[in-house]
């Protein structure tokens, strides 16, 4: 158990409490000293049972100078410890911590991955042994300043590696530690400039808006940005959910502080909750000792985006509810109670009205996300805009591949004008980025364009009269709610439309299959 005393900071106080907890045979693994004004002890206490803690925390709080004790479920040390490893796992690129003997002390999962070992052991592995021509400790003491840039071989595979020494105030060169060096694959240089030059362009200004409906709902999204509340956002696949509600945080007072991002949709219930609220010291077998910190911790005074918030458990929905409620959650196996200041944005790509109607979706959580709310209309009703995203996307493709801007024939054009687009403008940048790479002689042709046929619309008119009167009568109404749907994207504004109950317009968009992955 770890237990924090907030105390008076007086000589002899560490003293009297730890005199206390021998006469009760309490064993200390550890201990700390926090707080501002070193007005905080912290002890980790493992044979210290909750009976136990309930019995000797009047007589704690009864020694001269302590104020209050209570169960916690970190130390400031693991805290920090977590957090750290925690940045460290995020980078995609390995990092690795060197002293001055040459010996590897730390390293990220990317640099394990690249020495073909266990994060566990990377420690005490010589550098030497996969550097042969990188004499690090020499070069530091040399240099006793950064260095950037610098080409090293490391297994065989070129890398550009920056060096930052590890030293104390003092500039002698005995008071060098070490230093940590960062590696990035020589190949990827022009990858690594593309996504520099990919998120130049922050917020709103990041998000095209050349089409009248698009520029409509970003100027509803800037009035939303600044208001401290939850935010749901719908859309189809594609449509660029996540891009606009990290324009929303970078435009609200909490724009400073971190953005996580959690994809609901598709994670196991288990992971998704420890993803999320993280979990406690020994919470389960093969869990780590010190815990780890969820994404809501990690997101503290930022913004939590979940994506795919349709596909939540009911268990996660009823945590998820409790936080947005009361703004406290449990982390999983730890009875603390965690107070966050965080907000809340939400996407889904389902109508969560719809699911709340099937039971499956709690409506007072619905309710609780939906007090702010944007709607992302799909690409094949923001043609109007077509032609300068295209052009946009086209620029981009060129100058990650490292080629002329090709021009776009005609009929090529023509072709991506007309087509439905079921991946939105994921979709259209992906299509692209393919023909840029297939074309030759500076010119995108028809035949460079290739898209797929699953999802497209059937044209009225061209129905097969195979079968009986109701499966020909069943093709032509599919074909019909499946047009009007996309100008009337819900069961009530199509049932208005065709002038028949919203129930009615629901059951057969249900019986041909269509909604429940388009629009909501």
């Amino acid at each position: 158990m770890r237990i924090k005393v907030h105390c008076q900071n007086r000589v002899g106080i560490l003293r009297d409490i730890l005199n206390l907890l021998v006469d009760y045979g309490i064993n200390v693994n550890r201990g700390e000293v926090g707080g501002e004004q070193g007005n905080a002890i912290y002890l980790l206490c493992p044979n210290l049972i909750n009976l136990q803690f309930q019995s000797l925390k009047p007589k704690l709080e009864a020694i001269p100078g302590v104020f209050g004790v209570k169960r916690v479920g970190l130390m400031p040390s693991e805290r920090r410890h977590l957090e750290l490893n925690a940045l460290l796992a995020a980078l995609d690129f390995p990092v690795l911590s060197i002293d001055m003997a040459g010996q590897i002390v730390a390293g990220n999962r990317a640099a394990a991955q690249l020495l073909g070992v266990r994060v566990d052991e990377v420690p005490g592995i010589p550098l030497a042994r996969y550097a042969e021509d990188l004499d690090l400790p020499e070069l530091v003491r040399a240099n006793k300043a950064r260095i950037n840039g610098l080409r090293v071989k490391i297994k065989g595979d070129v890398f550009l590696a920056d060096i930052a020494p590890l030293q104390s105030e003092h500039d002698e060169s005995e008071a060098l530690a070490g230093a940590v060096l960062t590696l990035h694959r020589a190949d990827r240089v022009g990858e690594r400039i593309y996504n520099v030059r990919k998120h130049e362009l922050r917020g709103f200004d990041s998000i095209f808006q050349s089409s009248r409906v698009m520029a409509a709902v970003v100027r509803e999204a800037r009035r939303m940005a600044p208001l401290d509340a939850p935010l749901l956002i719908e859309g189809e696949t594609g449509t660029g959910k996540e891009l606009l509600a990290r324009a929303c945080h970078l435009a609200s007072p909490r724009g400073q502080a971190p953005f996580m991002a959690l994809n609901c949709a598709g994670l196991p219930e288990s992971m998704a909750e420890t993803e999320l609220f993280g979990y406690g010291p020994g919470a389960f077998e093969g869990a780590r000792p010190e815990g780890k910190l969820g994404l809501l911790e990690l997101t503290a005074g930022g913004t939590l985006f979940l994506d795919g918030v349709g596909e939540m458990s009911p268990r996660l929905q009823a945590k998820l509810l409790r936080f947005l409620q009361d703004g406290c959650f449990r982390r999983v196996g730890s009875d603390e109670e965690v107070y966050l200041d965080v907000r809340v944005i939400c996407a889904t790509q389902v109508d969560l009205s719809e699911l709340c109607a099937k039971g499956e979706f709690r409506q007072d959580l619905y309710h609780r996300l939906n007090v702010l709310s944007l709607h992302i209309p799909p690409l094949r009703e923001c043609l109007d805009g077509l032609t300068p995203l295209v052009e946009h996307f086209l620029d981009q493709a060129s100058r990650q591949i490292g080629c002329p801007l090709p021009q776009l024939a005609p009929q090529a054009m023509d072709r991506l004008g007309r087509y439905h687009w079921p991946g939105n403008v994921r979709q259209l940048e992906n299509v692209l980025f393919q023909a840029v790479s297939l074309c030759e002689g500076g010119t995108i042709k028809v035949e460079h364009i290739r898209l797929p046929d699953y999802g497209a619309p059937h044209p009225l008119g061209d129905f097969s009269l195979e079968g009986g009167l109701d499966a020909i009568v069943g093709r032509f109404e599919r074909a019909v709610l499946e047009r009007l749907y996309r100008e009337h994207p819900s069961s009530r504004l199509l049932g208005k439309r065709l002038g028949v109950s919203h129930t009615t317009i629901a059951n057969k968009l249900r019986q041909h299959g269509l909604g429940q992955g388009g629009e909501s």
